[in-house]
């Protein structure tokens, strides 16, 4: 079996499973597949917030190394004037020690000078010894703490410096005791200052700060004037002494003399004014002056060739000299200890400068970083937020609002709600983002406006259906009763064949026609008040398929429809079982079983052996079972499903395919306890066309008139008022005439006999049928005379023959074919009540409210009228004259659709029989 709508007799294709309303997510949950975005790493797919930190990150860290150069600039330039500070305190005791040393040298000249003998001045020589070894312990102790602030070559010049002072006991020995000449004393004594002096030098080296660099050369060059000095001093005693100077010590004392001015001048022309003043006020006094003067002197009586004596004219001049000179020595020596101070304190200002610059760098430093990613938050949240809730907002519309305003919609009559206004994306701002909503915004109001011109289209064809299809069902009733009638007169077995034939045609046209009315969602037009049998049900859905008398019923009669469902019931099981005659062999059945279950409900299943589906394809079925689609073309193509699961959902009834065991498949239909109820009260004026001839209800209604032909046929009332016959009653249950009341058409009757043949499944044998009473058509005994030879019995004549064709007896021979009989008056009755129905108004739609009982035909609801005079039975038949007919009812039928299908044509389908007056 196939759920689908048959096509010229092929196969539709199945489609694939509709998703949802709402849209569909990928397995994970997340968003559904979109087009390739490539390598996560390519710049088109970077988040924005990766994209601003891309933007500020060059900028930031180009800042950052600024900043950090600054502040390693500062740093650098700091721990420079702290080294800085560090040499110059180093070279402050260097500077003591040299004063110290200087002193003992002229000292130890002088003692030399006045042949060792003066123990006095040898002690104070002594004493001066321990002052020296005093400051150069200082020295060594200042070196292992600050030793490095002089850099490579100053520790060298240290190291050497330090090394002579070791050796300077053994060197003072020499020269107090020993016969070494005083010029040699002084030279060796030299070797020590000058490793010392070297040290200025190297304090100076590296400083950043120029000022600081030329106060420091400036001391530099004090201390060499200084030791200028100090030589002046040793080698003019030495004069004064043995009262000349050797030409060697005369070139030391002039040397001397020009490197003091020379010094000085270099101190002049790198000191700062402040560092010329304090030297000018310092190194300024009376026994400077008289110093000067010595010196003057001694150069002038050396050029004359006079002895070194008498110079201030007053005696004692190696004392005076050495007193004023020493003087000076002391004053310069001041001097350089400012100088000193002064760039240690400037060391240390420029220090602490560089420090708080420092420190002011590296709080900018990170002020900047920190408002570098300030800002950077800021943006990347006043960016990120609104494409958030932009995104957020945007997937709710596609994903449920949107959705349930479309599904709205579509529920909607007109498309009212197409007006709705649209609730903005909730970003107000005014750059890009903002048009980008306001864009969506657009979006959402042109998708809500084109669904509801889509619900109003789809309004207008719903429209349109219904009134085709209610045009179409009048046309088709119409045609059914213009049938019936005919079916009524004729008594040609064969014309009553292919009467039957277009009647049972026409029901299926009605059934397709109500299919355009499921499409637009409309409910029947009637329904039944009172419960139905299930079989009867099941066997009206089959009076609406082709190919019935290949189904076989298998279900208990105990369980009954509610009448508001009966007709929807029907509907759905005729398309089931049409869809599974389709799909499977002609030489195979298909079994339409059932049972209660415990849960309640039933349980009815529709089993072919079919061609099948696939896996796949009963998914996809199954799904559109349970949710069934919005009409569009591919409801064309699957009609059949789309109607089973609309009415399946109307009635909540559940539908499922499942493979059969056998081949084919197998249709469940689990019909809900909401929808089952109670077997309806069965009047006596019903006999089932089914029932047996020993049924009992048959067996007491002996008297009365059988509908062999047809099924639940109501019986005529005694007073000749006749109902038109319907050859095929079951779709008596569907109501199929248009004019027909709901309370004309009572329950139906159980069915207790076999399954009829043009409804059940074939019988495998064709035995005897028992007939009790009377038949129509045979004639009737007349007082006990003779009777006439018996006509021949035809049962479908029988069913559809009405009063106006029946014979009478031959005491009616007086009444003429022209008198007016009860049936006439009933007709005329009948016709009135039709084109002028006594009505209460109308509804809302524009439909007449139905009067009870107010369009019945005369006499046909009488309780007054005579019980009918019990008809006479009809001759009974012999079981060979039985099996003969429904052989030949079975072989006129299966002639009849194989012409139908077009394989054989229609005189070799519908031969003429001889001897019928064709």
């Amino acid at each position: 079996m196939r759920t689908a709508t048959i096509e010229s007799g092929r196969r539709a294709e199945p489609e694939p499973v509709a998703e949802p309303a709402g849209g569909a997510s990928s397995a994970d949950g997340g968003p559904p597949d979109g087009p390739a975005t490539g390598n996560s790493i390519q710049l088109k797919n970077w988040r924005v917030r990766t994209r601003l930190v891309a933007l500020i990150v060059l900028p930031t860290v180009v800042a950052v190394l600024l900043g950090g150069l600054r502040v390693a600039s500062s740093i650098s330039s700091a721990a420079e004037y702290q080294r800085v500070r560090e040499a110059v305190e180093l070279v402050g005791n260097v500077g003591v020690l040299l004063h110290e040393l200087q002193l003992e040298r002229d000292l130890s000249v002088k003692y030399v000078a006045g042949g060792r003998r003066d123990r006095d001045l040898l002690t104070t020589v002594n004493s001066q010894h321990d002052a020296v070894n005093a400051a150069a312990q200082q020295v060594r102790v200042r070196a292992e703490t600050s030793g490095d602030a002089l850099g490579g070559l100053g520790r060298e010049d240290m190291a050497r410096a330090l090394a002579r002072l070791s050796d300077l006991t053994a060197f003072r020995k020499i020269v107090l005791e020993s016969q070494l000449p005083p010029l040699r004393g002084i030279e060796n004594y030299r070797l020590v200052t000058d490793d010392l002096l070297k040290l200025y030098d190297a304090a100076g080296q590296g400083v950043p700060d120029e000022g600081l660099y030329a106060s420091i050369k400036a001391l530099a060059a004090l201390a060499r004037a200084k030791e200028a000095v100090s030589e002046q001093r040793a080698l003019l005693a030495l004069g004064l002494a043995r009262q000349r100077l050797d030409p060697a010590e005369l070139d030391a004392f002039t040397g001397a003399a020009a490197r003091e001015q020379s010094e000085l001048a270099a101190f002049t022309a790198v000191a700062t004014t402040d560092e010329r003043q304090l030297y000018n006020d310092t190194v300024t006094d009376q026994k400077v002056d008289r110093a000067r003067f010595f010196i003057d002197r001694t150069l002038y009586l050396v050029g004359t060739g006079q002895p070194i004596r008498n110079l201030s004219g007053r005696g004692a001049d190696a004392d005076r000299w050495f007193d004023a000179i020493s003087e000076q020595a002391d004053l310069m020596r001041d001097v350089m200890a400012g100088l000193t101070k002064s760039i240690v304190a400037r060391s240390e200002a420029l220090q602490s400068s560089d420090r708080n610059v420092a420190v002011v760098n590296i709080t900018m430093v990170v002020v900047v970083l920190l408002l570098v990613l300030l800002i950077t938050a800021v943006m990347a949240r006043s960016l990120v937020r609104p494409l958030r809730r932009l995104r957020s907002e945007a997937l709710e519309v596609a994903g449920h609002r949107l959705p349930a305003l479309v599904q709205r919609l579509r529920e909607s009559e007109d498309g009212a709600a197409g007006q709705a206004a649209v609730q903005p994306i909730g970003v107000v701002s005014a750059d890009e983002i903002g048009e980008v909503a306001r864009a969506f915004d657009e979006v959402h109001r042109e998708a809500i406006r084109l669904a509801g011109d889509e619900a109003r289209l789809r309004s207008n064809v719903n429209a349109m259906f219904v009134n085709l299809s209610r045009r179409t069902q009048t046309l088709v009733e119409r045609q059914i009763a213009l049938i019936d009638g005919l079916e009524q007169g004729e008594q040609d077995e064969q014309r009553l064949g292919d009467l039957f034939k277009l009647d049972h045609l026409a029901t299926r046209m009605r059934r397709n026609s109500e299919n355009l009315l499921v499409l637009a969602g409309q409910e029947p037009a009637r329904r039944w008040s009172r419960p139905v049998e299930i079989t009867d049900v099941i066997r009206a859905s089959l009076s609406e398929v082709e190919g019935y008398e290949r189904v076989a019923l298998n279900f208990p009669s105990d369980v009954s429809i509610a009448g508001q469902a009966v007709n929807d019931v029907i509907h759905l099981l005729a398309e089931l079982v049409e869809n599974a005659l389709s799909f499977s062999a002609r030489d195979t059945r298909v079994v339409v079983s059932g049972n209660r279950i415990d849960g309640g409900g039933v349980m009815i299943s529709v089993t072919d052996s079919g061609i099948g589906m696939t896996s796949e394809e009963i998914s996809q079925a199954n799904w559109r079972l349970a949710n069934p689609p919005v009409v569009d073309v591919s409801v064309s193509r699957r009609m059949g499903l789309f109607v089973v699961g609309r009415l399946a959902a109307r009635n909540g009834i559940r539908v499922q395919l499942r493979p059969h065991d056998g081949g084919g498949l197998t249709a469940m239909v689990l019909l809900p306890e909401t929808i089952m109820g109670h077997p309806a009260h069965q009047p006596e004026a019903y006999s089932s066309a089914f029932a047996p001839a020993w049924s009992p209800r048959q067996a007491e209604q002996g008297t009365a008139q059988q509908g062999i032909g047809g099924w639940g046929r109501q019986q005529l009332p005694a007073s000749g008022a006749a109902a038109p016959s319907l050859h095929d009653p079951l779709t008596r249950i569907r109501g199929r005439s248009s004019g027909m009341d709901e309370t004309a058409t009572g329950p139906l009757p159980a069915v207790t006999g076999p399954v009829p043949m043009g409804l059940g499944a074939m019988p495998a044998t064709t035995g005897p049928v028992a007939i009790s009473g009377p038949v129509h058509g045979a004639p009737i005994p007349q007082g006990g005379a003779p009777s006439a030879p018996a006509e021949e019995y035809l049962p479908i004549f029988a069913s559809v023959e009405s009063a106006w064709f029946r014979r009478t007896p031959a005491a009616d021979t007086g009444s003429g074919w022209q008198n007016t009989s009860p049936v006439d008056a009933g007709w005329q009755a009948a016709a009135a009540a039709t084109e002028k129905p006594a009505s209460d108004g109308t509804t809302s739609s524009g439909l007449p409210k139905r009067v009870p009982k107010a369009n019945l035909v005369p006499g046909s609801a009488d309780p007054a009228a005579a019980p009918a005079a019990p008809a006479p039975s009809p001759p009974l038949l012999s079981p060979d004259r039985a099996r003969s007919r429904l052989a030949s009812l079975q072989q006129g039928v299966r002639q009849g659709r194989a012409v139908a299908r077009g394989e054989l044509s229609e005189d070799e389908g519908y031969p003429t029989a001889k001897g019928d007056g064709a």
